[in-house]
């Protein structure tokens, strides 16, 4: 029998020794040191590094690549980027939002990502942003895993015809709901716009993926109200808490309270490092905020947290490249997660944390699991955040569908030597 794909000489995680990856019909077959299989396509990973794909559990595909659009934001705030995207949302058209949204898809893949959450604003009028991103995810379901998320960027009670138009949203189909309830216009509203969520959330049978306290002010503490929920419902494993940058802020004694809280419930977190270092702490002197949440104290009680990298060259950002190897290497700087285990755990954010924050079934590497993986050019996991390259070959639904040369640097050390 010749199989479709064997991968050669690869190294699983958690191993040192190296093995063969037999894939056919679009699965894992065999798994095995030097197997005698033969395949159309065979590929030698030269020892490399084998792991299941990356998961980016949070970005708003609706306005990636729309930097300057109208104007650029000349104060690199979160809330002029706000006021910038207003009006950028009106130029939309189902083409525009198509397009750039696919173009960050192909670069994301390219940089091994193969399963996406997207958020995308429901607060404007016709919802033409979500029917395009909707039409995509079944456009590129045989390469990419795409979740929408049907998201009030303006909230859900500022203005009477938002709440009609997220219950639209979720009649359409979205996989997953959002809020933003630091950004209605009173607590109380926040507090209802949370219940309107995971009421909306039971109706639809839906994923639950709110923004919360994402501000520095200390007394933001929607995510309280998100645990209340998920505990009296009994769904924390269906409810994701994004950004939560105010949870670096609070007092100790507050937040200590707020982690007992999270030991009766299993929500996941979410921290977008890149963009949550660069918005919050703009209104302080010194000492500034680092603004990410408390990524290290989430992580050592048990709590899963993945991460974003929530923009790509929009108002709130100018840069992005698509990898999640670099929003790893973020986090691992700004929460201070240097040591040993703590590298090691900031790449399972990146992977199997993000498919539990997705609810992603059947991932990984196994016999009978479906083949998606990417090759890295890298030993280990601590080696791929380190050295950030781009995977040698990434494989999606069995089949190899991008692969990229490793750069070879030939050092003339001759020419430096005393004459």
């Amino acid at each position: 029998m010749i199989h479709e794909l064997i991968l050669r000489n690869c190294v699983l995680l958690g191993s040192s020794e190296q093995v063969d990856i037999v894939i056919s019909d679009a699965v894992v077959v065999a798994i095995e040191p030097k197997t005698t299989a033969k395949g159309k396509l065979e590929l030698d990973c030269l020892g490399a590094f084998v792991s299941p794909p990356f998961v980016e559990s949070h970005i708003h595909l609706d306005s990636v690549f729309t930097a300057g659009e109208p104007y650029f934001n000349k104060s690199g705030t979160l809330f002029e980027g706000i006021e910038i995207w207003k009006q950028r949302k009106k130029l939309l058209t189902y083409e525009d939002v198509q397009k750039r949204a696919l173009r960050a898809l192909q670069v994301m893949a390219e940089h091994g990502v193969l399963f996406v959450r997207t958020h995308v604003d429901v607060t404007e009028y016709n919802l033409l942003a979500l029917t395009a991103l909707l039409d995509l995810r079944e456009q590129v379901k045989n390469w990419m895993t795409l979740q929408v998320v049907a998201f009030p960027q303006d909230g859900i009670f500022s203005k009477s015809e938002h709440l009609p138009l997220l219950k639209e949203a979720m009649k359409q189909g979205v996989d997953v709901i959002g809020g933003i309830p630091h950004y209605e216009l009173t607590r109380e509203d926040g507090v209802r716009s949370i219940q309107t969520v995971f009421d909306l959330a039971e109706q639809y049978g839906t994923l639950i993926d709110i923004h919360c306290d994402e501000i520095d002010d200390e007394q933001s503490r929607f995510v309280e109200t998100i645990v209340a929920e998920a505990i009296k419902r009994g769904n924390g494993s269906q409810v994701t808490a994004s950004h939560t940058t105010a949870f670096a802020s609070y007092n100790d004694a507050y937040a200590d309270k707020l982690m007992g809280f999270l030991q009766r419930t299993n929500i996941n977190f979410v921290a977008n490092p890149l963009i949550n270092i660069t918005l919050q702490g703009r209104m302080d002197s010194y000492p500034k905020r680092r603004g990410v949440t408390r990524v290290k104290e989430l992580i050592e009680h048990g709590q899963n947290l993945s991460l974003g990298q929530d923009c790509i060259a929009d108002p709130w950002y100018r840069l992005g490249t698509g990898s999640m190897l670099d929003v790893a290497y973020m986090i691992v700087h700004v929460s201070q997660m240097t040591g040993q285990k703590e590298l090691e755990s900031c790449f399972e954010m990146i992977t199997h944390n993000g498919a539990k924050t997705l609810a992603v079934e059947h991932y990984g590497i196994t016999v009978g699991q479906k083949a998606d993986m990417i090759v890295l050019n890298a030993s280990d996991p601590i080696e791929a955040i380190s050295k950030r390259l781009m995977p040698r070959y990434v494989i999606s639904n069995g089949a190899l569908i991008a692969q990229t040369i490793p750069a070879s640097t030939h050092f003339e050390s001759n020419k430096l030597s005393n004459p």
